[in-house]
């Protein structure tokens, strides 16, 4: 496998492989040893959705050292993780939507990890083998309550705040990839996951001693430096090396 997106057309909702913008179906569990057709389905009429369908996602926080310098924050120590409600999942090309006009909303381009198989208590050195792939993802936040509050999951769990997708790529290695988010065509963050504090291995083997990983189930690994924030109109694009692009607009 390599690109695998998540589609719908009429009722019918399915996995394909995406090989040059052609979509083949996938046959079998997605996460298993799937079996593909090898004639591409007709493009008209299909809608892509969300790559995955999780079970829960875990957020990270202060995971780039550019992001934490911004942030005048010492060095985390472990993770800081936190929930974010799957309710917030939009897909490629979903709208963004502010809750509240007078909030200040930021944008926070991530790379996601896609857990693939069942996970518990798992070292950093066997944790790539539990890793689907990865994708795209953005980590909206609502800066006036995420600092009137000690926990952060309210403030990113508004619907609409989690865009993902718009495929999984399984075959790359995520530790020195470009991360970039362009806001209206303008570049706004621009690191590189080498900055990761804890990389994604690391981070699947620590979110494990903790809680059991299920195939589908998303961890964001962090934004770097450059966090800003959004408004009705905006269009936002966030480019990651060897993954397919995200776009998203804002109402």
């Amino acid at each position: 496998m390599a690109a695998i997106g998540r589609f719908q057309k009429a009722d019918e909702v399915f996995h394909a492989k995406v090989v040059d913008g052609q979509l083949f179906k996938l046959h079998g569990d997605v996460f298993g040893a799937p079996s593909f057709d090898r004639k591409p389905t007709p493009r008209k009429g299909v809608k892509t959705l969300v790559p995955v369908v999780p079970s829960k996602i875990i957020a990270v926080g202060i995971n780039y050292l550019d992001h934490a310098r911004e942030m005048g924050r010492e060095l985390p120590q472990e993770p800081l993780i936190w929930f974010k409600a799957t309710t917030s999942l939009i897909p490629d090309g979903g709208k963004i939507e502010i809750p509240f006009r007078d909030h200040r909303t930021d944008f926070e381009a991530e790379l996601a990890i896609v857990i693939g198989r069942k996970i518990r208590n798992v070292t950093a050195a066997a944790a790539s083998r539990y890793i689907f792939g990865y994708t795209s993802a953005q980590d909206i936040s609502d800066r006036t309550i995420q600092k009137s509050e000690s926990q952060w999951a309210r403030c990113k769990s508004f619907d609409t705040f989690t865009p993902l997708g718009p495929l999984v790529e399984t075959k790359i290695d995520p530790n020195e990839l470009s991360i970039q988010q362009f806001q209206n065509g303008q570049l706004r963050q621009n690191s590189n996951t080498k900055q990761l504090i804890f990389k994604p291995a690391e981070l699947v083997a620590f979110i494990s001693t903790n809680m059991t990983l299920l195939p589908g189930d998303i961890i964001l690994t962090g934004t770097p430096s450059g966090v800003g924030p959004i408004q009705s109109g905006d269009k936002l694009e966030v480019r990651i090396q060897g993954l397919a692009p995200l776009n998203n607009t804002v109402k």
